[in-house]
């Protein structure tokens, strides 16, 4: 017994076709899917980052390798549950929560435990943390409007602050120093430029969506 009304097979009680449309059904309604299980892995990852960084006082290799380690997983698996999710119908309230929280907690980690170690100054960690607090807020502040999609200054905004974080938690020396220095650059200006284009979109879509409004409001006089 699968659980799946009448009405997913056709109103006839049968399994859809190919049994693709109960299983989607099915996975839906679950909560221990692979996809929120992937996202529960980042969550229980953020904390084991920041033991791993502050063991032996945040400065010896080894274990700044193994929090290294944390911070590839968590990263790594930030791509993965999103696009299972999405590629086998396997969203969730759950996931919708929890898979953005995960995303800020682990890169909020990273850089907050860096700065406190005196690895990367607190205004780099500021800049970032500030707009992607702010970005977040100023999407549900227009979500009755519509809903502002990733973009791909969006996407390449996420991987270079990924690389540079994991640069900066690895102790680098030499030019691989230098290198994470112009990466944690190209990810401030990244953060910057794309936070401003959201600003902007955000600011169209409210304009779009309360002009809409006011002229149903016409329409129904």
């Amino acid at each position: 017994m699968t659980g799946v009304p009448a009405s997913a097979g056709g109103g006839t009680g049968r399994p859809a076709p190919g049994g693709k449309l109960g299983a989607a059904a099915v996975n839906q309604a679950s909560l221990w899917n692979i996809a929120n299980i992937l996202t529960m892995i980042r969550l229980v990852l953020v904390p084991a980052f920041v033991l791993l960084m502050l063991q032996d006082g945040g400065y010896d290799p080894v274990w700044r390798a193994w929090a290294w380690a944390a911070f590839a997983v968590a990263m790594i698996t930030d791509v993965f549950d999103g696009h299972l999710a999405r590629s086998y119908n396997l969203v969730t309230d759950f996931g919708k929560i929890a898979d953005p929280i995960a995303d800020k907690a682990i890169m909020a980690a990273g850089l907050i435990t860096l700065s406190a170690l005196g690895d990367l100054p607190w205004w780099v960690t500021g800049v970032i943390l500030f707009r992607e607090l702010g970005i977040t807020l100023m999407r549900f502040w227009v979500i009755r409007h519509g809903v502002i999609p990733a973009s791909r200054g969006g996407k390449l905004k996420t991987l270079a602050q990924g690389t540079a974080v994991g640069m900066y938690v690895l102790a680098l020396t030499g030019g691989l120093a230098t290198l994470r220095f112009w990466v944690m650059a190209l990810a401030v200006v990244l953060t910057v430029v794309t936070g401003l284009d959201y600003v902007r979109q955000a600011v169209m879509l409210r304009r779009r969506g309360l002009a809409k409004e006011r002229g149903t409001a016409l329409d129904e006089r």
